[in-house]
Order: C-alpha cells, then sequence, then structure tokens
C-alpha cells in the first residue's frame, strides 16, 4: 500500500502496519475471521463505523491482497472472503485480543457499552447444544437505554442462531432483564450469570432448564478465558 499512509519504510513490521494498522481495520478483520462475509452483516459487527469508511478499507484490504470480493447469486450482492494471505493474519488478530483481555482494565473496557454489538457477539458465540431440539426465542431486555434500544431477540432453531431487532412475533421461551454493562461483563469473562443473579442485577423470567443453562449455552466472548493481570 503507497501513498500518503506510507512510512516509506522497507521493514516487515512498516510494511504490515500500512495494512492492518489503519483505524478501524483491525475490526474489520475481526468481522471477517469470524465468519462475516457480507457488507451489512460486517457493519453490524462495527456499528459505528460509518458505510463509506467500510467500503473504503474493504477495497484497501483487496488491493493489498488480504481479501477477496466476489459476486454471489443475482442481484449484485458480494460476499468478501479472506485470502490465504488474510486467514494469515488470524493469530495477529488473536493476539490483540488476548492483549486487551489481559491488560486493560476491565472498569476501563466495560465504559465502551454498545448494544448492537453485544447481541451480535452473543449471536454468533452461542452454543445451541445445551438447547432443547426446537426452536428457542430469547428476548434481552435491557434497562436505561433508550426504548429503541432496549430489546433484543435471539431465536435458535435446527442449529442456527438469529439475532432480531424487531419482535419476531414467536413465543417467548426465556426472558433475560438486566443493563448492558452486567450483561456485558458476563460475556467478556469478567462476572457469571449466577453471580449477577446474586447481585441482583440480571433476572431471568421463564424457561426452567434453559434458565439454569444459560451460562453453558451463552459460549462467552472468545477472550473470556484469558485471566486479566491487571487490578479491577
Amino acid at each position: 500500500m503507497e501513498g500518503q499512509g506510507s512510512y516509506k519504510q522497507f521493514c516487515p513490521i512498516a510494511m504490515a502496519a500500512e495494512v492492518v494498522c489503519t483505524r478501524w481495520t483491525a475490526l474489520v478483520l475481526r468481522e471477517l475471521i469470524s465468519g462475516s462475509t457480507r457488507f451489512n452483516d460486517l457493519r453490524r459487527g462495527v456499528p459505528r463505523m460509518s458505510p463509506a469508511l467500510l467500503s473504503k478499507r474493504l477495497k484497501e484490504l483487496t488491493h493489498a491482497g488480504v481479501v477477496e470480493p466476489s459476486p454471489v447469486g443475482e442481484g449484485g450482492v458480494v460476499e468478501y472472503r479472506l485470502t490465504p494471505a488474510g486467514k494469515d493474519l488470524w493469530p495477529v488478530v488473536e493476539s490483540l485480543g488476548i492483549w486487551g483481555q489481559r491488560w486493560v482494565d476491565a472498569q476501563v473496557s466495560l465504559k465502551n457499552l454498545d448494544p448492537t454489538l453485544l447481541m451480535w457477539d452473543m449471536k454468533r458465540g452461542l452454543d445451541p447444544k445445551p438447547l432443547p431440539p426446537r426452536r428457542i426465542t430469547i428476548e434481552f431486555i435491557y434497562a436505561g437505554l433508550p426504548p429503541s434500544k432496549q430489546r433484543y431477540w435471539l431465536v435458535i432453531e435446527n442449529g442456527a442462531v438469529d439475532m432480531c431487532l424487531v419482535d419476531p412475533g414467536f413465543d417467548i421461551d426465556l426472558y433475560v432483564a438486566t443493563d448492558l454493562r452486567t450483561m456485558t461483563a458476563i460475556w467478556m469473562g469478567h462476572a457469571t450469570v449466577a453471580g449477577e443473579i446474586d447481585a441482583g442485577r440480571l433476572t431471568l423470567t421463564g424457561g426452567g432448564a434453559l434458565a439454569r443453562s444459560m451460562q453453558r449455552w451463552l459460549g462467552l466472548s472468545p477472550f473470556a478465558k484469558v485471566k486479566p493481570r491487571v487490578a479491577a
């Protein structure tokens, strides 16, 4: 990648940084590595990134040989897939996440709350295996948010998980009422379902065995098992 952003150095670190260290690029790579291939799905993972900037970063990654776009079916739908060079960046992105979980104070990270990103991450990480072999609908209710951002739904059917921003119209199997910070802390491994229930910050209504097994099927962030090394 050449131009105004070039470091003009032959060092491999400098050359790699020109590709992966521009603003938002590491997060776009995180989404691609996590399996998102279509533009709208990528946007769900980086909801605060403008569509124009996302399009620009995808073009830059394509030019760098990291991403390969290809049309799918009719209607002009394009899927973005990692090339072998892009897949080779997984250990780099994973190492950034491990470092952040280990060394960034959880109290600082938990100030950066985003319900859409949290629900999208939970949708990808949820483990359907402990759930009954039928359609399951779980409604999350976040107190303290604007009405338009208080309610989200996860629908699990035939091993697939879908996230809904509007009521899907199915019977609710489990209501999860909490605040965004508490649910984020659970997802990131800084707290547990049982601990937050005992503290009165999490209420599960209905579900029976579904409620009791929440810690298992929730899945948690891929970095939740990394133990922080800074004081909370």
